[in-house]
């Protein structure tokens, strides 16, 4: 094979993604032409809606998916915490990369942390599980809907629409816009979305020409944490339309899941956490959903699920 194509969203973030695996595929295989195949997707056309009154996450990878399915691509390259946890038919993650730093990042012009805000602070997110659970912590604050890339967030932030916005570390290391970034959040007090800071290469399954010459880039731990978060989500029936986080750690104990659950307004807030062996650990992120959904978290799901069904 000579040229493979890489379907990927038009943003600069998801374009630097795609350049990164471009570069990465090269090296191992020298041989190898990448050719991108830039896409709109319905979550990059539908800015003036929270994601949750649209569909969700998956509105950013539905079409790269569909280009996959027909031929006119080969792999797609996501942000995994885009990713839904039920894949077409046909297709899976083949490959996970080297995790970036999870957390999320506290930007501000003026303030140098999440503590220094002043009471009554607009704080720009559009994030459920950002908002409910800075809520949690600081009720005064005033949540501001902020989407759009990356740029168009600062932007907007820098313009006077917000004291402070919360944005993914991840995204602004890999654009060079480290220096943005305020404070890393501690996921004590914000726990990271499931999967956030993770790239993920899709593909056919099957596919006996593509999985070998995207498998050198796989990273085992990057794809232990990442499943075992995926697990978790999937087992509460979660995204984006809920408040649902889940963070997975390798320490020298073995593999170590956070995950939470909470409302909306920050009021009720059931977290769970569990460690076990990574050998052991195929049905960890299983087990934690089963303890949160035996503190009542089906309720705030099925709550929430039927409130935004209105």
């Amino acid at each position: 094979m000579k040229t493979l194509r890489i379907a990927t969203r038009k943003s600069p973030l998801a374009l630097w993604q795609a350049e990164k695996v471009a570069r990465d595929l090269s090296a191992a295989h020298p041989d190898l032409q990448c050719e991108l195949v830039p896409m709109s997707t319905s979550g990059d056309r539908f800015l003036d809606q929270p994601l949750a009154d649209i569909g969700g996450k998956g509105l950013f990878v539905k079409e790269l998916e569909q280009a996959l399915l027909d031929g006119r691509a080969d792999i797609a390259v996501h942000s995994m915490k885009d990713v839904t946890t039920a894949l077409p038919d046909g297709l899976h993650i083949a490959v996970i990369l080297p995790r970036e730093d999870p957390r999320d990042a506290f930007v501000s012009p003026e303030f140098s942390n999440l503590a220094e805000l002043p009471k009554g602070a607009r704080v720009g997110t559009s994030s459920l599980r950002r908002g409910c659970q800075l809520l949690a912590t600081r009720p005064d604050l005033r949540l501001v809907p902020l989407r759009g890339n990356v740029n168009t967030r600062l932007a907007k932030l820098d313009a006077g629409e917000c004291e402070a916005a919360i944005l993914a570390t991840a995204g602004l290391v890999r654009l060079g816009m480290a220096e943005r970034i305020r404070e890393r959040i501690d996921p004590d007090v914000v726990l990271p979305a499931i999967a956030q800071g993770a790239l993920g290469i899709e593909c056919r399954q099957q596919d006996a020409l593509i999985e070998p010459l995207i498998a050198p880039l796989n990273d085992p731990d990057s794809a232990l944490r990442t499943r075992v978060e995926r697990d978790f989500n999937a087992a509460l029936g979660g995204g984006c339309h809920v408040p649902v986080a889940g963070y997975a750690e390798l320490t020298s104990a073995g593999l170590y899941l956070r995950g939470l659950v909470g409302s909306p307004d920050g009021r009720q807030m059931l977290r769970a956490k569990m460690r076990d062996s990574v050998t052991t650990a195929n049905t960890l992120g299983t087990q934690l959903a089963e303890n949160l959904l035996a503190q009542g978290a089906g309720e705030i799901l099925k709550e929430f699920h039927q409130d935004a069904s209105t």
